[in-house]
Order: structure tokens, then sequence, then C-alpha cells
């Protein structure tokens, strides 16, 4: 994937330069420098069956070849294959499906679906479409098709879209089940193209499976069987993953033509300011400092974080040194969730016109929306997953000139894992994408929106499941009913209503500026993230700009705001505790317990502190009175009593740490043992009453916080029963956990198989998570001894 820095010369213009400057001014901070090396392209002229029409627009758009994977992708196409293209970000995948649904659009009338993960892509792509078709004269009816559409376009776009743009959510909601008001669309439905396809994993990409299924069902009825044609980022399973969506053979597309300029990475350690506490730098300073560089040095930058309240904090930094002078125009700019779609869409096109130097975004710039040229990119924290930092990096680099990525590490101990060991990291593979659409509850979803679009008739198979068991079980509880050998829906009820394919609670909260006696919505903020963000006091903060919430109306979904001038922004203090409610199974597990049950999850927002611009430091604090986040899911679980902790262990806080080491080794076994993501299943320990929960600190060690979130040393914990959790992270459960609670022995076995064969020394996030590097010894204290420990003690599991 990437070669050590030093084999090639590092004094190319753009990100290459920068990274040589960097390297020798902060030679102290950078722990690892690799390339990427670049390579030419690979061409192939225009195919000889390309209609002329196509071919001309392509030339004015300066197009005057492919790239080899995109003739590559056309052959297949023409051969009625379906496709799956995994090539790194800007190698022109978009023409590999272009190209095809044009030209049968062109020659025989036939029609194309896209579907992209968010609005923003959809809108980026019909932007290109158009762009394409005026060069060309091509005649080609383009259009988005989501909830953003007015009605009155609608039924215009039903009629007489070539290419329809939509999403799956719009599919599986607004288009399938009124799919004979599409009759036309769907009898000449030729494509069906979906975008950005690693993003479907978990239970989001089991549902879009599911509605997949429902799609080729209703296509069937309409006497078409469409070419998928399905492009990915970097993933580990791109072919396999492709496969699992469609339920068909693809044709994988792995290689790019396209040439690229070499990819310059920098792991970026803050440097130590406290060395008796060990405390370094933080990530934001180090960021703000790199992306000063880059756009004082004319390269356009792009510097992505974690949270919405980075975005903002980080944009205010930039913009008071390149943004002062009021009358020239703005250099940097915001982009993350919660904006409106005309500031959104205003913000696109002035990067992709290349008005704008620096940009400062969430992940919402990480998919395929074309933001133009970019030299650098800085990652302000480790984004989580090693597919995903290279996504982010993947954005820079679009003119074949040299690019450079930095990743600057925060203080979490996963972030000061991967500096510290840059050879786990420049060496980890990709990670694979998931799905499971025949888990039951999400397929009984499924079933039963299928249902309600076309009767079922006995026989029939939904993908590879047969259904009848499942119609049975509709017909019992009255919304269908079986007839000779149909099953007809028969209720008022309109089942897709009902089914989020996000699991997304419903009602986003609407921000509404009050500063000069109006009312003006400026912005959005999802559900989940309202009580973080717009609690009473809060300060919201949009483009740099300040906003105070006076008032936030729960059940009414809004926040009212006054722009403020402030020199603090606020951050919210909020814990997560997990209670038993119910154990419906149990089970010896060693020298403990297992057990299977519902459990009650609580998140709370207890308080907020406010902390000041620039020396941020905590200024104050102020409380915060909102409903808990509440999640009544299901659980499995193991404890030890605390005699044998007690006889196995020199101290609490050993086992304790041993216990989150352990949680860690088996939460990664069971992500592959049902298929299932991170974010799906979660992992807990906590105590045996549900009064205390732990979590690694600042140090990587286990620590204890009590129902107020304060927190609490091992030995504050009356009767101490640790527990271990791995629960399902969606209401009601997703059918996660029972599996892991009956296929515990091989669960166990693995996570033991997991930790013992990991070539590290005292710990990695490969077996028992991020280790600090005084913990990296082999002696029996180390995290990984400690883990070994626990996970010894849960051995033989009853048969």
């Amino acid at each position: 994937m990437a070669t050590p820095a030093g084999t090639q010369a590092l004094a190319a213009p753009g990100g290459g330069d920068l990274a040589q400057r960097l390297t020798r001014r902060y030679g102290d901070r950078i722990t690892g420098h690799f390339v990427v090396p670049g390579q030419d392209g690979s061409f192939a002229p225009f195919p000889d069956d390309l209609p002329p029409a196509l071919t001309a627009a392509l030339r004015t758009r300066g197009v005057n070849q492919l790239y080899a994977h995109q003739a590559r992708a056309w052959q297949a196409a023409r051969e009625g294959k379906h496709l799956v293209v995994a090539t790194p970000t800007a190698s022109g995948k978009s023409l590999c499906y272009t190209l095809p649904v044009v030209a049968a659009a062109l020659a025989e009338g036939r029609k194309a679906l896209y579907l992209f993960p968010t609005k923003a892509l959809a809108q980026d792509q019909v932007a290109e479409l158009l762009e394409l078709n005026r060069a060309g004269e091509l005649g080609l009816r383009a259009a988005t098709f989501d909830g953003d559409t007015p009605g009155d376009a609608r039924q215009a776009i039903r009629l007489n879209g070539d290419i329809v743009v939509s999403n799956p959510d719009m599919l599986h909601q607004g288009i399938l089940p009124h799919h004979t008001k599409w009759a036309q669309f769907f009898e000449n439905l030729r494509y069906v193209v979906i975008d950005e396809v690693h993003t479907y994993r978990g239970v989001f990409g089991s549902h879009v499976a599911n509605v997949i299924r429902r799609l080729k069902r209703v296509c069937a009825f309409y006497g078409v069987r469409p070419q998928f044609i399905l492009c990915s980022a970097t993933i580990g399973n791109a072919a396999d993953h492709g496969r699992a969506l469609i339920e068909d053979e693809v044709e994988a597309i792995l290689e790019s033509g396209a040439p690229r300029g070499d990819k310059h990475v920098l792991l970026w350690n803050p440097p130590v300011v406290n060395p008796d506490l060990g405390l370094r730098a933080s990530a934001r300073s180090q960021s703000n400092r790199i992306a000063r560089l880059a756009i004082k040095a004319g390269l356009k930058t792009l510097v992505f974080c974690q949270t919405r309240l980075m975005v903002e904090v980080l944009t205010k930094y930039l913009k008071e040194v390149f943004d002062h002078d009021p009358r020239k125009p703005r250099r940097i700019r915001a982009y993350r969730g919660g904006y409106l779609p005309t500031e959104r869409r205003e913000v696109e096109r002035a990067m992709r016109a290349g008005d704008i130097d620096g940009i400062v975004s969430t992940s919402a710039l990480e998919l395929g929306v074309d933001i133009g040229s970019l030299d650098v990119v800085v990652l302000n924290g480790y984004p989580g997953s090693v597919s995903a930092t290279w996504q982010r990096f993947g954005r820079a680099g679009r003119r074949q000139q040299p690019s450079l990525g930095v990743l600057v590490a925060s203080s979490q101990p996963m972030d000061q894992y991967i500096v510290r060991h840059p050879e786990f990291f420049a060496g980890a593979n990709p990670e694979q994408a998931r799905i499971e659409p025949d888990q039951p509850l999400i397929l009984m979803d499924h079933i039963r929106c299928a249902a309600f679009e076309l009767p079922f008739v006995d026989g029939d198979y939904f993908g590879p499941v047969e259904p009848a068991p499942w119609l049975e079980v509709l017909a019992e509880s009255g919304v269908l009913h079986h007839e000779a050998t149909r099953w007809e829906w028969i209720a008022d009820s309109y089942p897709a209503q009902a089914v989020n394919l996000r699991s997304v609670a419903d009602g986003n909260f609407v921000v509404v500026d009050r500063t000069d006696g109006r009312q003006t919505i400026i912005a959005e903020v999802d559900y989940s993230a309202a009580a973080l963000t717009l609690y009473e006091g809060a300060i919201h903060m949009i483009q740099s700009e300040p906003f105070q919430v006076e008032r936030l109306d729960w059940e009414g979904r809004k926040a009212y705001v006054r722009r403020t001038h402030v020199d603090y922004y606020t951050d919210a203090i909020d814990y997560t505790k997990l209670k038993v409610l119910d154990e419906a199974e149990s089970a010896t597990a060693g020298a403990g317990l297992a057990r299977h049950g519902e459990v009650h999850v609580v998140r709370r927002v207890s308080g907020y502190k406010k902390i000041r611009f620039h020396t941020h430091e905590n200024i104050g604090y102020g409380p915060v009175n909102l409903p808990d986040q509440e999640l009544h899911t299901t659980a499995a679980w193991w404890q030890l009593p605390q005699a044998v902790l007690d006889a196995a262990f020199e101290s609490r806080q050993h086992a304790l740490d041993g216990f989150l080491g352990a949680a860690h080794a088996l939460h990664l076994v069971a992500q592959l043992l049902v298929m299932a993501e991170a974010q799906d299943l979660q992992k807990a320990v906590g105590s045996g009453d549900g009064a205390w929960f732990a979590s690694a600190d600042g140090a990587g060690r286990g620590q204890w916080r009590n129902a107020e979130g304060q927190p609490g040393s091992p030995d504050d914990v009356r009767g101490f029963t640790p527990t271990l959790y791995l629960y399902d992270n969606y209401p009601g459960g997703v059918g996660l956990s029972l599996p892991l609670f009956e296929r515990r022995a091989e669960l166990h076995a693995r996570a033991v198989e997991l930790v013992r064969d990991c070539g590290c020394r005292g710990g990695c996030p490969a077996c028992v998570g991020p280790v600090l590097e005084a913990q990296e010894g082999e002696g029996a204290d180390s995290p990984k001894r400690t883990a070994q420990r626990v996970l010894a003690l849960l051995g033989a599991v009853d048969a």
C-alpha cells in the first residue's frame, strides 16, 4: 500500500514539497512518512460502438480518450454483465456507468435508476449529467427524485425521466410502494447504478440488500431484468460485497488506469507540553498550524474533523488569518451536515470553481462529491478505520501532482497507538464490508413491504429465501389473506412508512434565528445530535458565526437562537449507562456465567463546559435538563464473581483493565461471527447492578463512572462484579446478540486465538485495544496478559 519515505525524491511541487518542508521543520513530531507511488495513466481509445453524439459531447468536455478501467467497464456492460468498480478516489468511476447508461438512452430509449447514499451526491451527479447533455445537445432528461423534489415535478419525472437519480430511502418508501405510477419507467429500465456501495454495510446495508430484492421483484413483474453497475471506494472485499448486495455474479474491476501523482502521508504526534504529566498539545492546534502553512503556500487544503463543533472552531481560527478583511471574497468555508441545502450547494459550487483555499468538513466530504482539485488533506484525529483514512486522503491529488495527507493524532489511545506504530497503519488492509440481509427482523420488515407491493404466489422466492413461513405469520397478524395460491394484502397500513433503513430516530430539529425580530430557519440538526448541540445556553456555530440557544422546544423539534459575540464555545458532558431488565437465558462460562436478555441503555447529557477560544481553558459550566436518550434492546453478557477476580489479580484495577481488553477482543470476533458493523453491535463493561459503567481514561486505564457520570476508582464499587456486554445498538434489538450467546463457545475460542496469535508484545488495536507506550512491555500486568487472564477465567462453556 505504501513505501517508506526516502525511496524517491521529495522535491516535487505541491504536496510533496510541503511534506519535505514539514519534515525538516517538525521532524520530532512526525513518527511516520510514507509515499504511495504515483502511476502513469493507462488509456484506451473511444470504443467504435460508442454513439457519435456521446463521443462528440465527451470531446467538447475535454475528454479525448478513456482510462483502461473505463474501457473495460464499457465492454463488460455491453456484454450484459453486472459490474462492481472499486478504484481510488478521483479515478473517473462515474464514466464507467455514464457511458453505457447514456448510450442505451440515446440508441434504444432505455432508462436508468441511480442510487446514491446522500442527496449531495445525487445533486452533484445530476449537475454532471446536465453539463454532458448540454455539451452534446443529447436531449437527455435527468433529474433527482427525493424528499426535496417538488410535487408538481414528480409526475413529469416519473413519465419522462431518462435517468432518475435517487437514494435507497426514497426507493424504499416513495417509489416501490407506488410502482404502478412508475410503470412506464420500469418497463424500460435497463440499468441500476448504485454508487458508494462501501457505505451499505451493517444494518443499513442489510436493509438496502432487501430493498434491492424488492426492486428486482417489481422489475420482474414488468418483464425486465436490469443490469447493476456498482461503484465503491477501496474496501477489502469489494467483489464479494457487490455479490452480496445484488445476489448475483459481478465482474470486478479493481485496477485503475487513471494517472495519479505521488501521495505523501505523514503521521503527526503533537509535541509534549507537560513532561511530568505526559500531556501533549491538542490535535486541534496542530491541524490549525498545518492548514495555515499549506494555505499560505498556495495549496488547496481540506481539513477533516470528527465533530461538527470542531469544524466550526477550526473554521473560526482559519478565518481569523485568511478572512479578516470583509471586503475580500471568503477563502475559508465550513461544510457539514446541518446546514441548509442552499448553503451546502453554494459551498459545493464555490469549491468546484476553485474559489476556496481552505475547507473544514466532517465526514460529509468523505464521499465522492466533486470538490475540484485539492493538494493537502489534514485529518484532525484518526477516523476510526483504515478504509476511511485512505478514502479521506484520496480527496487530494486530482491534478496528478504530488499530494499530501497528514494524520494528526488526538490524545485518544487509538490515535496514539497509530502514530507510535506507523508500521501497523502502513501494513493494515482496508476493512471489509459485511451485511446480513436474512437477519430475521430485517427480513420480516421487507417481506411485509414486498407483500404490499405485489401479492406473493405459492412457490415464490424472496431473493434466496422461501417466504412461506413469514407469510403465514403475517396472515396470522391480519395483514395478509391466503386464497388459492395467492397471498393478498388486506390491511389499511402502509408498511414502508414504518421501516427506517438507517435506524435513526425520526424528527430532525430546525434552528430558528430570532436575532432581527424575524424567525428564520438557518440550519437543521439530526435527532441524535440535538441533545449534544442544542441545549439551552449552547453556542451553536454556523460558518464559524456563534449563535446562542435561548430556548429548546424538544417536542416541537425547534431550537430558538440569537446571534451573539462571545469568546468561548460550549461542549456537552454526556455519558452512557446500561442496566439489565430481563434475563432470558443463562449458562456457565468457566468460573463465571454467560447470559442473554433485555437491557436498558441510557445516554444522558448532564451539563456543558464553556471553553475559551485559543487558550481552550474551561471558564465555566452549565446544567442541561433534557430527556434521556433511551434504548431498550437485547444483549449477551458475561460475569465473573468477585472472589474469583480477587484471587486471580493483584488489584481490582488490573481486573478491570483485563475486562476492557477482553471486551475489545470479543467485540472484534463477534462482528465477524454475526457479520455486524461496529456501530450496530456495541460493547460495554459495567458493574453487576448497573450502577457503574467502565471505560478507558486518558491514560488508557480502566475507570468507573457512576450514575451521574462522575469518575471513581475500582475500589469505590461495592460488590465488584465487572460485566462484559455485547448489545444490539438498535431499538428492540436486531437479532445480533442471541446468536452470540448461542455460539458462545466458538466466540470465546476465537477471542482466545485472536489475542494469543497477535504479534504484538503488550497489546494493540488488533487484539485487546490501543495501549499506551508505558504498557507495551510483556509483563504479567500488560493489557494483553490481563485480557488473556479474564478470557481464561471465562474459559469452558457448558454444552
